[in-house]
Protein backbone atom coordinates (compact mmCIF):
# COMPACT_ATOMS: atom_id res chain seq x y z
CA UNK A 1 0.00 0.00 0.00
CA UNK A 2 1.36 3.25 -1.22
CA UNK A 3 2.27 5.72 1.87
CA UNK A 4 1.91 9.51 1.65
CA UNK A 5 2.19 12.52 4.07
CA UNK A 6 -0.64 14.11 2.49
CA UNK A 7 -3.31 12.35 0.60
CA UNK A 8 -6.19 15.55 -1.27
CA UNK A 9 -9.40 14.74 -1.74
CA UNK A 10 -10.63 16.78 -4.47
CA UNK A 11 -9.11 18.26 -7.29
CA UNK A 12 -11.01 21.75 -7.44
CA UNK A 13 -9.33 25.13 -6.81
CA UNK A 14 -8.72 24.32 -2.97
CA UNK A 15 -7.58 20.79 -3.43
CA UNK A 16 -4.75 21.61 -6.05
CA UNK A 17 -3.94 24.80 -4.20
CA UNK A 18 -3.55 22.61 -0.93
CA UNK A 19 -1.71 19.80 -3.21
CA UNK A 20 0.91 22.95 -4.83
CA UNK A 21 1.74 24.17 -1.37
CA UNK A 22 2.13 20.53 0.74
CA UNK A 23 4.37 19.60 -1.97
CA UNK A 24 6.35 22.35 -1.86
CA UNK A 25 6.86 22.78 2.02
CA UNK A 26 8.22 18.84 1.19
CA UNK A 27 5.63 16.60 2.30
CA UNK A 28 4.63 13.72 -0.25
CA UNK A 29 1.55 14.11 -1.37
CA UNK A 30 -1.28 12.99 -3.58
CA UNK A 31 -4.25 14.61 -4.87
CA UNK A 32 -6.70 11.94 -5.49
CA UNK A 33 -9.21 14.43 -8.21
CA UNK A 34 -11.91 13.03 -8.73
CA UNK A 35 -13.36 12.21 -12.12
CA UNK A 36 -14.01 15.84 -13.13
CA UNK A 37 -10.67 17.23 -12.39
CA UNK A 38 -11.07 21.19 -11.48
CA UNK A 39 -14.54 20.56 -10.21
CA UNK A 40 -17.67 23.00 -10.69
CA UNK A 41 -15.31 25.69 -11.40
CA UNK A 42 -14.28 24.22 -15.03
CA UNK A 43 -17.94 24.96 -16.17
CA UNK A 44 -17.77 28.96 -15.39
CA UNK A 45 -17.00 31.25 -18.08
CA UNK A 46 -15.66 33.95 -16.17
CA UNK A 47 -14.53 33.35 -12.73
CA UNK A 48 -14.13 37.37 -11.38
CA UNK A 49 -12.06 38.21 -8.09
CA UNK A 50 -9.08 35.95 -8.64
CA UNK A 51 -5.83 37.90 -7.32
CA UNK A 52 -3.57 38.32 -11.03
CA UNK A 53 -6.91 38.10 -13.13
CA UNK A 54 -8.49 41.79 -13.27
CA UNK A 55 -10.52 40.62 -16.21
CA UNK A 56 -11.84 37.57 -15.11
CA UNK A 57 -10.35 33.94 -15.93
CA UNK A 58 -12.42 30.81 -16.97
CA UNK A 59 -12.70 28.07 -14.72
CA UNK A 60 -11.68 25.57 -17.29
CA UNK A 61 -8.09 27.58 -17.91
CA UNK A 62 -7.52 28.10 -14.24
CA UNK A 63 -8.00 25.11 -12.94
CA UNK A 64 -5.06 23.61 -15.14
CA UNK A 65 -2.95 26.43 -14.38
CA UNK A 66 -3.26 25.02 -10.68
CA UNK A 67 -2.59 21.45 -11.78
CA UNK A 68 0.32 21.93 -13.61
CA UNK A 69 1.49 24.44 -11.08
CA UNK A 70 0.75 21.13 -8.08
CA UNK A 71 2.35 18.34 -10.93
CA UNK A 72 5.59 20.77 -10.94
CA UNK A 73 6.05 21.18 -7.01
CA UNK A 74 6.19 17.53 -7.10
CA UNK A 75 2.45 16.28 -6.00
CA UNK A 76 1.48 13.07 -7.54
CA UNK A 77 -1.98 12.95 -9.11
CA UNK A 78 -4.57 10.43 -9.68
CA UNK A 79 -7.75 10.61 -11.53
CA UNK A 80 -10.23 8.71 -9.15
CA UNK A 81 -12.60 9.18 -6.54
CA UNK A 82 -12.05 8.45 -2.61
CA UNK A 83 -14.19 6.15 -1.62
CA UNK A 84 -13.95 5.56 1.71
CA UNK A 85 -11.75 6.74 4.76
CA UNK A 86 -10.73 4.62 7.62
CA UNK A 87 -8.55 5.98 10.69
CA UNK A 88 -5.89 4.35 11.65
CA UNK A 89 -3.12 4.66 14.64
CA UNK A 90 -1.65 7.78 13.65
CA UNK A 91 -3.04 7.96 10.45
CA UNK A 92 -5.24 7.34 7.42
CA UNK A 93 -6.65 4.57 5.19
CA UNK A 94 -7.88 6.10 2.16
CA UNK A 95 -9.73 3.92 -0.21
CA UNK A 96 -9.97 3.98 -3.93
CA UNK A 97 -11.50 1.81 -6.93
CA UNK A 98 -7.51 1.12 -7.79
CA UNK A 99 -6.57 0.50 -4.33
CA UNK A 100 -5.79 1.81 -0.92
CA UNK A 101 -3.32 4.12 0.01
CA UNK A 102 -2.42 5.43 3.99
CA UNK A 103 -1.71 9.06 4.55
CA UNK A 104 -0.28 10.60 7.94
CA UNK A 105 -3.15 13.68 6.89
CA UNK A 106 -6.12 14.09 4.82
CA UNK A 107 -7.43 17.25 3.46
CA UNK A 108 -11.08 16.55 2.40
CA UNK A 109 -11.51 19.12 -0.38
CA UNK A 110 -14.59 17.74 -2.42
CA UNK A 111 -16.53 20.85 -3.26
CA UNK A 112 -20.33 21.15 -3.74
CA UNK A 113 -22.79 20.48 -5.96
CA UNK A 114 -25.30 22.78 -7.10
CA UNK A 115 -28.91 22.10 -5.32
CA UNK A 116 -31.57 20.37 -7.35
CA UNK A 117 -34.85 22.71 -7.59
CA UNK A 118 -36.57 19.21 -6.63
CA UNK A 119 -39.50 20.11 -8.72
CA UNK A 120 -41.48 17.74 -11.85
CA UNK A 121 -39.54 17.46 -15.33
CA UNK A 122 -36.07 18.68 -13.84
CA UNK A 123 -34.91 15.56 -13.92
CA UNK A 124 -36.44 13.92 -16.62
CA UNK A 125 -35.51 16.94 -18.89
CA UNK A 126 -31.98 17.58 -17.60
CA UNK A 127 -30.04 17.16 -21.01
CA UNK A 128 -32.77 18.08 -22.60
CA UNK A 129 -32.92 21.76 -22.13
CA UNK A 130 -32.31 21.58 -18.34
CA UNK A 131 -28.57 22.41 -17.79
CA UNK A 132 -26.14 24.35 -15.32
CA UNK A 133 -23.48 25.08 -17.41
CA UNK A 134 -24.18 28.26 -19.51
CA UNK A 135 -20.58 27.99 -21.40
CA UNK A 136 -21.51 24.57 -22.20
CA UNK A 137 -24.91 24.50 -23.69
CA UNK A 138 -25.67 28.51 -24.53
CA UNK A 139 -24.51 28.08 -27.79
CA UNK A 140 -27.07 25.09 -28.59
CA UNK A 141 -29.75 27.61 -27.80
CA UNK A 142 -29.24 30.36 -29.75
CA UNK A 143 -31.95 32.98 -30.61
CA UNK A 144 -34.27 31.05 -28.01
CA UNK A 145 -35.74 32.60 -24.52
CA UNK A 146 -34.39 30.99 -21.59
CA UNK A 147 -34.93 31.32 -17.87
CA UNK A 148 -32.04 31.19 -15.08
CA UNK A 149 -33.55 30.13 -11.30
CA UNK A 150 -31.97 32.08 -9.07
CA UNK A 151 -30.35 35.62 -7.99
CA UNK A 152 -27.05 34.74 -6.16
CA UNK A 153 -23.44 35.54 -7.98
CA UNK A 154 -23.82 31.84 -10.04
CA UNK A 155 -27.21 32.86 -11.76
CA UNK A 156 -26.04 36.10 -12.75
CA UNK A 157 -22.49 35.04 -13.81
CA UNK A 158 -24.33 31.92 -15.99
CA UNK A 159 -27.01 34.77 -17.19
CA UNK A 160 -24.31 37.12 -18.52
CA UNK A 161 -22.89 34.19 -20.50
CA UNK A 162 -25.88 33.23 -21.76
CA UNK A 163 -26.76 36.77 -23.06
CA UNK A 164 -24.61 36.45 -26.14
CA UNK A 165 -26.07 33.93 -28.15
CA UNK A 166 -29.87 33.60 -26.64
CA UNK A 167 -33.01 36.51 -27.39
CA UNK A 168 -33.86 36.81 -24.17
CA UNK A 169 -33.12 35.45 -20.42
CA UNK A 170 -35.79 35.48 -17.68
CA UNK A 171 -34.29 35.57 -14.31
CA UNK A 172 -36.89 33.41 -11.70
CA UNK A 173 -36.34 34.87 -8.35
CA UNK A 174 -37.99 33.61 -5.58
CA UNK A 175 -37.74 36.61 -3.58
CA UNK A 176 -37.85 40.89 -3.88
CA UNK A 177 -34.04 41.65 -4.28
CA UNK A 178 -31.44 40.36 -6.41
CA UNK A 179 -28.45 38.81 -4.31
CA UNK A 180 -25.42 38.69 -6.02
CA UNK A 181 -22.72 41.08 -5.70
CA UNK A 182 -23.03 44.55 -6.90
CA UNK A 183 -21.21 44.66 -9.64
CA UNK A 184 -23.17 41.31 -11.44
CA UNK A 185 -26.45 43.28 -10.69
CA UNK A 186 -25.63 46.22 -12.24
CA UNK A 187 -24.29 44.41 -15.00
CA UNK A 188 -27.64 42.41 -15.68
CA UNK A 189 -30.11 44.86 -15.01
CA UNK A 190 -28.85 47.11 -17.57
CA UNK A 191 -28.48 44.64 -20.58
CA UNK A 192 -31.87 44.95 -22.84
CA UNK A 193 -31.78 41.25 -22.98
CA UNK A 194 -32.86 40.11 -19.53
CA UNK A 195 -35.82 40.40 -17.82
CA UNK A 196 -36.15 39.92 -13.94
CA UNK A 197 -39.17 38.35 -12.58
CA UNK A 198 -39.32 38.72 -8.52
CA UNK A 199 -41.30 36.91 -6.22
CA UNK A 200 -41.61 34.11 -8.86
CA UNK A 201 -41.37 30.17 -7.71
CA UNK A 202 -40.66 27.49 -10.71
CA UNK A 203 -43.02 24.87 -9.58
CA UNK A 204 -42.82 22.44 -12.66
CA UNK A 205 -40.71 22.20 -15.73
CA UNK A 206 -42.88 21.20 -18.73
CA UNK A 207 -41.66 19.25 -22.39
CA UNK A 208 -41.99 15.57 -23.80
CA UNK A 209 -38.13 15.14 -25.55
CA UNK A 210 -37.32 18.23 -24.82
CA UNK A 211 -38.56 21.96 -22.57
CA UNK A 212 -40.89 23.60 -23.85
CA UNK A 213 -41.89 25.88 -20.33
CA UNK A 214 -42.31 25.94 -16.85
CA UNK A 215 -45.08 26.46 -14.90
CA UNK A 216 -44.18 29.35 -12.80
CA UNK A 217 -46.48 31.06 -9.53
CA UNK A 218 -46.20 34.37 -8.21
CA UNK A 219 -45.51 34.47 -4.96
CA UNK A 220 -47.15 37.74 -4.14
CA UNK A 221 -50.55 37.20 -5.75
CA UNK A 222 -50.65 33.72 -6.25
CA UNK A 223 -51.33 34.21 -9.93
CA UNK A 224 -49.71 30.68 -12.08
CA UNK A 225 -48.66 30.68 -15.59
CA UNK A 226 -46.55 29.28 -18.30
CA UNK A 227 -43.74 30.45 -19.55
CA UNK A 228 -42.24 29.34 -22.84
CA UNK A 229 -38.63 28.28 -22.76
CA UNK A 230 -36.24 26.72 -24.60
CA UNK A 231 -34.14 25.71 -21.81
CA UNK A 232 -33.78 26.78 -17.96
CA UNK A 233 -30.09 26.83 -15.91
CA UNK A 234 -31.24 26.03 -11.98
CA UNK A 235 -28.77 28.15 -9.85
CA UNK A 236 -30.00 28.20 -6.47
CA UNK A 237 -27.49 27.28 -3.95
CA UNK A 238 -24.62 24.78 -3.16
CA UNK A 239 -25.13 21.05 -1.03
CA UNK A 240 -21.31 20.22 0.57
CA UNK A 241 -20.31 16.57 -1.18
CA UNK A 242 -19.65 15.57 2.40
CA UNK A 243 -21.04 11.91 2.12
CA UNK A 244 -17.78 10.22 2.66
CA UNK A 245 -17.26 11.30 6.54
CA UNK A 246 -21.31 11.71 7.31
CA UNK A 247 -20.37 8.87 9.86
CA UNK A 248 -17.19 10.00 10.71
CA UNK A 249 -18.12 13.24 11.21
CA UNK A 250 -21.15 15.94 13.03
CA UNK A 251 -21.81 17.59 10.39
CA UNK A 252 -24.14 20.95 9.98
CA UNK A 253 -27.55 20.74 9.30
CA UNK A 254 -26.76 21.65 5.52
CA UNK A 255 -24.32 19.01 5.16
CA UNK A 256 -20.77 21.03 5.64
CA UNK A 257 -17.91 19.90 7.48
CA UNK A 258 -17.11 21.91 10.54
CA UNK A 259 -13.16 23.39 11.03
CA UNK A 260 -11.33 26.05 12.57
CA UNK A 261 -9.93 28.86 11.29
CA UNK A 262 -6.81 26.38 10.47
CA UNK A 263 -9.24 23.78 8.63
CA UNK A 264 -8.51 21.61 11.45
CA UNK A 265 -11.40 19.04 11.39
CA UNK A 266 -12.72 17.29 15.43
CA UNK A 267 -10.47 14.11 14.32
CA UNK A 268 -6.93 14.23 14.15
CA UNK A 269 -5.32 14.71 10.82
CA UNK A 270 -8.28 15.45 8.85
CA UNK A 271 -8.57 18.82 7.62
CA UNK A 272 -11.50 20.28 4.94
CA UNK A 273 -11.24 22.90 2.46
CA UNK A 274 -13.11 25.15 0.31
CA UNK A 275 -16.56 25.18 -0.09
CA UNK A 276 -17.19 22.09 1.64
CA UNK A 277 -16.84 23.66 4.78
CA UNK A 278 -19.30 25.45 7.07
CA UNK A 279 -19.52 29.08 6.42
CA UNK A 280 -17.74 28.84 3.22
CA UNK A 281 -17.57 32.57 1.03
CA UNK A 282 -17.99 29.88 -1.77
CA UNK A 283 -15.56 32.25 -3.82
CA UNK A 284 -12.76 31.27 -5.74
CA UNK A 285 -10.19 33.10 -4.09
CA UNK A 286 -11.46 31.71 -0.92
CA UNK A 287 -11.28 28.40 -1.94
CA UNK A 288 -7.86 28.70 -2.56
CA UNK A 289 -7.15 30.23 0.41
CA UNK A 290 -8.47 27.39 2.03
CA UNK A 291 -6.23 24.99 0.62
CA UNK A 292 -2.96 26.65 0.87
CA UNK A 293 -4.07 27.15 5.03
CA UNK A 294 -4.96 23.09 5.15
CA UNK A 295 -1.99 22.48 3.49
CA UNK A 296 0.20 24.76 6.25
CA UNK A 297 -1.77 23.43 9.09
CA UNK A 298 -1.00 19.49 8.10
CA UNK A 299 2.78 20.37 7.90
CA UNK A 300 2.27 22.00 11.60
CA UNK A 301 0.24 18.42 12.52
CA UNK A 302 2.96 16.28 10.99
CA UNK A 303 6.18 18.36 12.73
CA UNK A 304 4.50 18.14 16.14
CA UNK A 305 1.41 16.37 16.21
CA UNK A 306 -1.15 18.74 18.09
CA UNK A 307 -4.53 18.40 17.62
CA UNK A 308 -6.86 20.61 19.78
CA UNK A 309 -10.38 20.79 19.36
CA UNK A 310 -12.56 22.94 17.36
CA UNK A 311 -13.10 26.10 19.68
CA UNK A 312 -9.92 26.01 22.06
Amino acid sequence: MDDFDVVIAGGGIAGLTAGMLSARLGRSTLVVTGLSPGGHLVTIDRIDGMPGFPEGVPGYELCPIAEEQAQEAGAEFRASEVERLEQLDGGWRVGTPEGDVQARAVILATGSRLKQLGVPGEERLTGRGVSHCASCDAPLMRDQVVGVVGGGDSALQETLTLVGPVSEVIIFERGSELTAQPVYRDEVVQNPKVTVRFDTVVEEILGEQKISAARVRNSATGDVEEVALGGIFPFVGLEPNSELVQDLLALDDDGSVRTDSHMRTDLPGLFAAGTLRSESPSQAASSAGDGATAAKAARAYLDDGSWPQIGE
